[in-house]
């Protein structure tokens, strides 16, 4: 039986998913899956969802365990990932997300996905490093980073792989304000209670008309971009 690795909860008419697999809540394909499949959940029977994570860890980004074992192991769990983001980014509810600590490479790539992001103070960073550890940053991403990030801070966020600090990441783009610690879930939660009051149809189609080109670009890209990053031969 797999071990869950979140948990979910309907607080009023907010869905409130928790990650924590007690390490560093890295996104290995059985947290996507369960993940996405929450996703699903909320949005069949709440007006909005908070994703947060345990203290000191919002998300590592992808499981390395998985990312080293062979291409075909890497391919499979990044595919599994584009699921995941655009899932979010297209979500019919709005996802207000709790950055509770790090969020490095697919742990950044979630907040980018979120309709508002509130971030805890402290000592963590958030960011891409994908080119600092000798990867190229994925199409995905720069779509998703274009979107979201701030213009004046894009090359340095994504070609230098810079990581913030939390107040750093209000200006680039990453999250949207700060809350202290132990009031960040709370902080989401009400923003989401503001945001669930919201017309569920008007929502759906604003957000369309705002990502659907990036969630179609992305869907029609991937598997080229892949086979660019990680080819067959490899």
């Amino acid at each position: 039986m797999t071990a869950s690795l979140l948990s979910y909860a309907l607080e009023g008419s907010t869905a409130v998913i928790r990650l924590d697999d007690g390490k560093a809540n890295a996104l290995s394909d059985d947290m996507i899956t369960q993940l996405v499949r929450t996703l699903r959940q909320a949005e069949a029977e709440a007006k909005a969802v908070v994703i947060a994570g345990r203290p000191g860890r919002f998300c590592a980004g992808f499981d390395l365990n998985v990312m080293m074992s062979g291409p075909a192991h890497a391919r499979a769990l990044l595919r599994r990932g584009a699921e995941l983001f655009t899932t979010l980014y297209g979500l019919s509810i709005p996802s207000v997300l709790a950055c509770t600590g790090h969020a490095i490479a697919g742990g950044a790539l979630l907040l980018l996905t979120g309709d508002a992001r509130i971030g805890a103070s402290g000592d963590y960073r958030i960011g891409l490093n994908e080119v600092p550890i000798g990867l190229p940053v994925p199409r995905l991403a720069m779509s998703l980073a274009r979107d979201r990030l701030a213009r004046e801070h894009l090359c340095r966020a994504t070609l230098l792989g810079t990581l913030y600090s939390p107040t750093q990441a209000i200006d680039v783009g990453y999250i949207d304000l700060l809350a202290e610690p132990e009031a960040v879930v709370e902080a989401a939660m009400v923003e989401a209670s503001k945001l669930g009051a919201l017309s569920r149809e008007a929502f759906v189609a604003t957000k369309t008309r705002l990502r659907g080109a990036t969630i179609a670009d992305i869907e029609a890209t991937f598997e080229d971009d892949l086979a660019s990053l990680l080819p067959q031969s490899g």
